[in-house]
């Protein structure tokens, strides 16, 4: 093999190595998850849902403060909600019925 074939062989192999290792930290990025308070529907959540409540499907109300989501990692923040509702990374206190 010339030397130039070999280079050219190299450069190759690097490049799909490194295409290799940037698509498995997307990946493992894209799974990522958080959970997310005060964005999921009536009945909706994930679990957590305070006071009266078991777990997941249990909160009462649309966007319960208490009751989580389980999100995909940096969106809870900026998710479009109706109102002036944001999503929260804490338990919030709003929408706990009694």
């Amino acid at each position: 093999m010339s030397v130039k074939k070999i280079a050219t062989t190299s450069l190759v192999a690097g490049a799909v190595i490194a295409a290799l290792s940037v698509a498995s930290v997307s990946t493992a990025s894209a799974g990522a998850k958080e959970k997310c308070y005060g964005v999921s529907l009536a009945g909706k959540n994930d679990c957590k849902a305070g006071a009266g409540t078991t777990c997941a499907g249990t909160s009462k109300v649309d966007y319960q403060g208490n009751a989580f989501k389980m999100v995909d990692s940096g969106s809870c923040m900026t998710m479009a909600l109706p109102g002036d509702r944001k999503g929260s990374l804490t338990e919030l206190k709003r929408d706990v019925p009694a």
